[in-house]
Order: C-alpha cells, then structure tokens, then sequence
C-alpha cells in the first residue's frame, strides 16, 4: 500500500519546505540559547557560593580576633600567624595554592580560646591541674566553632585547630598524636605560634629577643615540634623574622589576608 504524503512535504520526508534545513537552525539557536543560560546560571551561583563562603570566613576571623584580643590587645598575633605560615610552607615545598590556603586558614587556629574564662587564659604562671584540663580544651571548641564544613578553607582551619597543640614525641593534647600522624598544618602553625607568642608581650610577661626566642624554639626539636620544620625556620630565621617586623609596620586587613601582601 502507498503511503500518501502531505502535500506541503518534500521528497526527504520534511513537513518543512527546505527539507529540514530551517528545523536545525532553529534547534541549534535555541540550544545555543540554553547552553548560554546555562552557563550565567552557573556562575551566578558559583559567584554566590564564594561571597557566602567569603563571608563565613570573615566572620569566623572576626571571631578569631575576639579571641586573640583577650591574649593581645593588638589583634596582630593572628595575622602575623597566617603570613608567617604560608612563608614557611613555601619554604618547605609546599605550592602557592598549599601555602596560601594556610595562610587564610591559619589565623582561625585559636578561635576555641573565645570559649576559654579569662581566669584561666589570662592566669600568670603555671596552671592547676583543674585549670590546664580547661585550657586545653579550647583546640577542641575551636574544630568544633569550625564545625564540619565542606569548603577546603574550613575544613583546613578546623583540622589545625584541632592539631596545633600535638607535640612530635605525642606528648601533646587532644589526642596525643605523635610524628608525621599529626598534620602538616598542625606541625607549620604550631612552631610559628611558639615563636610569634615568645616574641610578643602577653598580659603576664614581656616579649623575649628574637635570639632567645630562637634557642628556646631549637631547644624544642624533636620534642615538641618536627624537626624539619624547625630546622627550616632556623635555616630562614632572617627573612622570616624581617616578615614579621614587616606586617607589625603594615598592621593588615582582613582583605590583606585573603588576597596576600
């Protein structure tokens, strides 16, 4: 049995004159126009993603210098923290991208202390039993503040926080981990924190010389920090000690610290 065409068909079988041509052009357009849509969509909500996490982020550090203010009355501490980091990282092979995300992160290491009576933080001299068992729980408030985020930034932040106060022969606290088990951010922030709060003023004392500060922190080798990284640092004391002079000159921002000096 013949099938009988449309008359308005051509011999390909089209109901459009040009034999398909005009459906192609139109689909592809219309395509084009999706694919393009598509595109701004994405990056509108990629845009959106990081002025939240942007914002996450200064509000975490703002938290970080309400806890750092109770310890210093500059707030300088922790921004020195971050560049000090990143610069040792870069010293240690670590890439830009590494070493820049530590700086952002870094500065969010201390943020547990918000939870910390100044009783307690602000004690001169040693601590009781009762009191050290207080202290030492402001690394787990802090990955806690941090919380269990997604975002490498955080995840990164929470993960020091938690691992700062690790020693290398795992005398340290919350979980006496000891060596290489400790993450490389904890073991970085752990020696430019000892070395920064040695050479600054606190409530209870005066800030020790950079020389002193130096032969305390090599005498620590091995015990309560990783040898590489400290063998670094005093390899580069120079350079790294003249960074810190130079962001005390500069006093950073915040946006300093997102983007770099």
């Amino acid at each position: 049995m013949k099938v009988q065409r449309p008359a308005d068909s051509d011999a390909s079988g089209s109901l459009l004159p040009d034999g398909g041509n005009s459906f192609s052009e139109a689909a592809t357009l219309q395509m084009e126009r999706l694919v393009g849509d598509f595109g701004r969509m994405y990056r509108e909500r990629n845009e959106a993603l990081e002025e939240v996490a942007k914002a996450h982020h200064e509000a975490l550090f703002r938290l970080s210098l309400a806890a750092d203010l109770k310890d210093d009355d500059t707030g300088v501490h922790i921004i020195r923290i971050g560049f000090l980091a990143e610069a040792l990282a870069l010293l240690l092979g670590q890439s830009r991208q590494q070493a820049g995300m530590l700086r952002k992160a870094a500065p969010m290491h201390d943020i547990g202390k918000i939870g910390i009576p100044d009783k307690v933080l602000k004690k001169p001299g040693g601590f009781e039993p009762d009191e050290r068992a207080t202290m030492n729980q402001h690394a787990s408030m802090g990955a806690d503040i941090l919380g269990r985020s997604r975002i490498p930034l955080f995840q990164l932040a929470a993960e020091l926080a938690l691992s700062h106060h690790e020693k290398w022969d795992g005398t340290g606290y919350p979980n006496a981990l000891a060596g290489e088990a400790i993450p490389l951010s904890g073991r970085i922030v752990a020696v430019v924190d000892f070395f920064d709060a040695l050479t600054m003023d606190r409530v209870y004392r005066k800030a020790f010389p950079y020389a002193k500060a130096l032969e305390m922190l090599q005498a620590q080798r091995g015990s309560a920090f990783d040898p590489t990284i400290v063998d670094t640092f005093m390899a580069h004391a120079d350079e790294l000690i003249a960074l810190r002079e130079r962001i005390n000159q500069a006093c950073p921002s915040f946006a300093d610290l997102v983007e770099g000096l």
